[in-house]
């Protein structure tokens, strides 16, 4: 089997305040490009679509520019910026840091099938 896709030509897009998602689904993949401007705060612009009170999506990410602040809901944070990989357990609150857009590619999956979906 083999699968390509362009993200020039995403399946979905899914706009929220002061962002938004472009996924691309495939066998096996879900993948999602998230373009965070400054202002955004998943706590404000996701949280009132989702339903709940922290983001409880898995993530497994690269950064491609700018920063974020990801806060868990224990207290543990951590700041992450472009070239940064990480990974980040359901149960957290994040936000676009200074004056520039965050984008972020999410490999996980559920971010392309779950994110800022009304249901």
């Amino acid at each position: 089997m083999l699968e390509a896709k362009t993200l020039d030509k995403p399946d979905e897009r899914r706009d929220f305040p002061r962002g938004h998602i472009e996924a691309v689904h495939m066998e096996g993949l879900d993948f999602a490009v998230a373009t965070f401007e400054p202002g955004w705060r998943w706590s404000e612009s996701v949280g009132p679509i989702a339903g709940t009170d922290s983001c409880m999506i898995h993530h497994n990410c690269y950064v491609v520019e700018g920063r974020m602040h990801v806060r868990m809901d224990d207290g543990t944070e951590s700041e992450v910026g472009a070239g940064d990989v990480f990974v980040c357990s359901p149960g957290h609150d994040a936000w676009v840091v200074g004056d520039g857009a965050c984008v972020v590619y999410d490999f996980a999956g559920s971010m392309a099938k779950e994110y800022a979906k009304a249901d």
